[in-house]
């Protein structure tokens, strides 16, 4: 997805445990019981005794034997651990933030995804994660200190859960190295057409990664959870994955994320509930070793295989599109700033902001194939660089079908005079199925044939059709299988915040560390 040219949009991984700390209500066949509210999240809560952190420090290597078990994942060595306080965690917390590359990167990425109408002009994405992350964490291990981190101001029965969640990262990290892993994205900037097509090859992987990680941790917490009953996410009813995600989609526990835009609601969820369908998808039909070692061995390389888990284990062919060499045609007035594959996640996100959840549901799976390209203009001053006027773009999609195509673009051209000022229609100007605006950011062009569709923001509109022409004339007409590295744009937030932590988010509130009930 939108991902930026230097290292992915919005860089690192984040364990967002936003989603999910969950289950019992949506399992009452398993025997789940009601949980009572949650504490009041306002009241300052006591550091735990020395007895409670003996106590919590025993129930690490405990709950790391139920994770190993469960997953059938092998203990290598023990994991350290470390006892932390609020203040602590909120030191690091912004100081990770100040001094993280990928957090930095970020912010330069915020402008495409302005441009695309995907953040409102005026939103500012640096204190709103600071916010997320100084309201929200739990906990978290970091896979470059080896380390869990254990909150001091949380009881250990109310922290155990948590645990078992982040633990399972451990013997991920164990197995398979998680800081390698699961950042396998490319890092150059791409300046000619060999490198555009080699980094649209390996877009989406780190993305598919995440929610491989954060699912399997999902499902060990649910399994944890229902130890009393002696049921398992394996041997769950049918649809509760599905029932799940629109649990772990309540956002009114977060008061930080209840406000956020939808493309952050939903790109911080994703990895866990899609993770998760994802990995009951796999638990139910082929077992644990499979879903869990196997997936770590032969992950996924797109939010497709995610979203259409059939699709991985049937290993259906993804499709990506390429560009031709547009260099020639840009690089005199132009720098290259962002380029990526803009695949079915961001599809659904995109047309649910525009058309509602209803369409997005209806028209996400028609997709079949999306790539964006981003440039700066080169005359553009410091000042203006920080405005989205400085840039241009352009986002070819195929479609499955001519009316998927249609809809699309009725959609995506119903926001232009939303997203700019000093919007006209020049139809005078307009070819066979094309729509053409003036804007306060310069010539939009709109244009559809068959199945595919074309649009260009801020290029002029000779050039605009200059580069779609090119594009259409390159593409083949059957799918090419994407290459298992990469990341998405609509998910880089949830990639980024993995590397600060555990946080809570949603509805499931009651089933978090501080909530969870026994």
């Amino acid at each position: 997805m939108l991902r930026r040219m230097d290292d992915g949009r919005f860089g690192r991984a984040a364990r967002v445990w936003a989603a999910g700390l969950i289950l019992l209500a949506s399992c009452s066949a398993a025997g789940a019981q009601t949980a009572p509210q949650a504490k009041d999240k306002d009241k300052p809560q006591a550091p735990m005794t020395k007895e409670q952190a003996k106590e919590l420090f025993r129930s690490v290597d405990e709950i790391l034997s139920f994770i190993s078990a469960d997953t059938k994942l092998p203990i290598v060595h023990s994991v350290k651990r470390k006892l932390i306080s609020r203040d602590e965690v909120t030191k690091y917390l912004r100081q990770k933030f100040d001094e993280d590359e990928s957090a930095k990167r970020m912010e330069r990425s915020e402008l495409v995804l302005k441009k695309f109408g995907l953040l409102d002009r005026d939103f500012h994405l640096r204190p709103f994660l600071l916010s997320l992350l100084t309201e929200q964490i739990a906990g978290f291990y970091d896979n470059k200190t080896k380390t869990v981190n254990l909150l001091d101001w949380i009881a250990p029965d109310e922290q155990k859960p948590v645990l078992a969640h982040e633990l399972t990262h451990a013997l991920q990290d164990q197995k398979v190295g998680l800081t390698k892993w699961s950042e396998v994205g490319l890092n150059d900037t791409s300046r000619n057409v060999q490198d555009d097509n080699r980094h649209l090859q390996v877009d989406e992987a780190d993305t598919a990664r995440e929610a491989v990680a954060e699912g399997q941790a999902m499902a060990v917490f649910i399994d944890y959870t229902l130890r009393p009953t002696g049921k398992t996410l394996a041997d769950a009813p049918p649809g509760l994955a599905e029932r799940l995600k629109d649990t772990v989609g309540d956002v009114s526990g977060s008061p930080v994320l209840a406000r956020a835009p939808l493309l952050l609601q939903e790109s911080l969820l994703f990895p866990y509930s899609d993770g998760l369908g994802f990995e009951q998808a796999i638990l139910t039909k082929s077992g644990k070793e499979a879903a869990f070692a196997g997936v770590l061995a032969n992950p996924p390389s797109s939010s497709f295989e995610i979203l259409h888990p059939e699709s991985y284990m049937a290993h259906v062919p993804v499709p990506v599109l390429r560009l031709p060499d547009i260099h020639p045609l840009i690089d005199a007035e132009y720098e290259p700033y962002d380029l990526g594959v803009m695949g079915e996640l961001d599809v659904r996100i995109l047309t649910e902001l525009f058309g509602g959840r209803e369409i997005a549901q209806g028209l996400a799976p028609d997709w079949n194939g999306g790539i964006y390209y981003a440039a700066q203009r080169k005359a553009a001053t410091p000042a203006e660089k920080e405005s989205t006027a400085s840039l241009a773009l352009f986002y070819y999609s195929r479609w499955k079908n001519a009316d998927s195509a249609k809809t699309f673009l009725r959609i995506y051209s119903a926001q232009i005079p939303r997203k700019y000022s000093k919007v006209s229609r020049r139809q005078g100007d307009e070819a066979g199925g094309e729509q053409v605006f003036t804007t306060s950011e310069g010539d939009v062009l709109l244009s559809i044939s068959g199945a595919s569709v074309f649009v260009s923001e801020g290029f002029s509109l000779p050039l605009a059709r200059k580069l779609r022409d090119s594009i259409a004339s390159v593409q083949a007409e059957g799918p090419v299988r994407i290459a298992e590295q990469g990341r998405e744009p609509s998910l880089g937030m949830a990639e980024m915040l993995r590397s600060f932590g555990m946080i809570r988010a949603g509805g499931l509130e009651r089933y978090t560390s501080e909530g969870h009930s026994h």
